[in-house]
């Protein structure tokens, strides 16, 4: 028998609704993408700090110039 708990509530997995289940499943498969979303986002920001920690260096700015946010780097096409 087991336990699933949804807002402070506790249910036996085994009484829900085969539709029920089927809702379950696509939160428990949709709050992993989210995860893994946030994971490659904060690799993308590490990226991107560096990248423009890089291009700081190469434009001889220091970590103490006031160009030092990564955010203040804009690139126009």
């Amino acid at each position: 028998m087991s336990i699933i708990r949804i807002d402070d509530v506790e249910y036996e997995l085994d009484l829900l609704t085969e539709e029920a289940k089927a809702q379950l499943t696509s939160v428990q498969h949709t709050d992993q993408k989210i995860a893994e979303l946030k994971r490659d986002l904060a690799i993308a920001q590490t990226a991107r700090a560096s990248y423009a920690s890089t291009l700081r260096e190469m434009l001889g700015h220091g970590e103490d110039a006031p160009f030092r946010a990564p955010s203040g780097i804009q690139v126009r096409h």
